[in-house]
């Protein structure tokens, strides 16, 4: 062991003494300077087998907190939103034409435009969150908000919340921890200029033309047809629409971002004004097709199929277009998916079983006399419900014989 340690500080002696030498050296040649030394002492460092990886600099990590913060308070607004506009939609359908079948009546509304200003707020949250933090991360927050909604609407919608509900929110909550923890925390585009080569490449616009081909499609033909019928019509108009308006907002936020901070001049640029105005028209498109959904269909059924639909639409049009899988680790991904998985999964627990009445003291009791009473109950109504049916065919057919053998006329 000691030999070892002796021949380790040796050859730590002897790279030193290299390191000085070149150092001293340097002034005797005149194409060698201390910069030329800096970068062989790098060179020397950087071969090192046992050198590990950067970390991510104190500007991506203080960048990657304000864009969580920022998305976990758009879903608080986003959630809240949605109950009030759906209050105000309720109050428009008692005295004028309903927004599902293409009335207006909810714009001279407040409660409707109370809604609006909640939403305007988380999205512009939102809109914030994308300048900071990765669309990977941003993106599936948004399951808080479908928490939000169910719990508010089960106080002021009427909508019932039981113990499934309560679990699906749980995993809400776990799967955006999940999310957290390995999403990505870089981004990989930082200017306009970096943007608008990522936006020519042909994959990306292979993609953006079956995204607008399909949303063509889907409003001219199919949702006048069975968009009052099915409820994937209107939602998956909505989560198209909303995967470009994510990938214009966060070009939109990013241009702010280097305006502000003096590193370009990005109005300057066609690019950023195309993307202004395609960010108004899709939150426009969002917005209307939302709103049918909204109108003719349950929240509680909207709400999470919109946020699967949409989330997916995102985290495919962000990895082509900023390509954030390629600097995440296999774990990295496993856990951003699983985490997917957990929320999608507590979305189905908090509202596939929402009709049932199911809480803490339905559940089956752990003392065997209490589960053997209960047992005993159960069978002594089974007992009870076949007797009565029992008896009431003995005298269906006793009444039956007195008519046929003419000891009783029917009436």
């Amino acid at each position: 062991m000691m030999s070892n340690i002796s021949h380790v500080t040796t050859e730590s002696h002897l790279l030193m003494t290299t390191i000085a030498s070149i150092s001293g050296a340097s002034s005797t040649f005149p194409g060698t300077t201390s910069d030329s030394t800096e970068e062989i002492t790098t060179d020397l460092v950087t071969t090192n087998p046992m050198a590990t990886t950067a970390a991510p600099s104190p500007l991506y990590q203080r960048d990657f907190f304000i864009g969580l913060g920022l998305a976990v308070a758009s879903s608080i607004f986003i959630g809240a939103s949605f109950i009030v506009k759906k209050k105000g939609l309720i109050r428009i359908s008692a005295y004028a034409t309903r927004a599902g079948d293409g009335g207006h009546a909810y714009l001279k509304e407040w409660m409707w435009w109370a809604g609006f200003l909640l939403l305007g707020v988380g999205e512009l949250c939102n809109f914030m969150a994308y300048a900071f933090a990765p669309a990977t991360l941003v993106t599936p927050l948004g399951a808080l908000s479908v928490l939000v909604a169910a719990v508010l609407s089960s106080y002021f919608l009427n909508e019932a919340l039981n113990l499934l509900g309560k679990i699906g929110c749980f995993q809400c909550i776990l799967g955006s921890v999940f999310i957290i923890l390995h999403a990505p925390v870089e981004d990989f585009a930082d200017t306009i200029e970096e943007l608008q080569e990522r936006i020519i490449d042909p994959i990306f616009l292979v993609f953006l033309a079956v995204v607008l081909f399909s949303m063509a499609v889907l409003i001219i033909f199919i949702a006048p047809r069975y968009g009052h019928t099915n409820i994937l019509v209107y939602i998956i108009i909505c989560s198209l629409g909303g995967s470009l308006v994510v990938m214009c907002s966060k070009g939109v936020g990013m241009g702010i971002l280097e305006f502000f901070s003096g590193a370009g001049q990005p109005f300057k640029q066609a690019l950023m004004w195309i993307m202004i105005v395609a960010l108004i028209v899709f939150v426009c498109f969002q917005m209307h097709y939302l709103n049918k959904a909204l109108d003719i269909y349950n929240t509680s059924v909207v709400t999470p199929i919109y946020y699967v639909f949409f989330t997916i639409s995102v985290l495919v049009a962000s990895g082509i277009l900023f390509e954030e899988w390629h600097s995440m680790s296999f774990s990295d991904i496993t856990g951003t998916l699983a985490g997917f998985g957990t929320i999608v999964a507590g979305i189905f627990l908090l509202h596939a079983f929402r009709d049932i009445n199911v809480g803490i003291s339905d559940l089956p009791s752990v003392s065997k006399t209490a589960s053997l009473n209960t047992s005993q109950a159960s069978l002594n109504n089974q007992f009870t419900s076949e007797e009565d049916t029992s008896h009431f065919h003995t005298e269906s057919l006793a009444l039956l014989n007195d008519v046929e053998n003419g000891r009783l006329r029917p009436e």
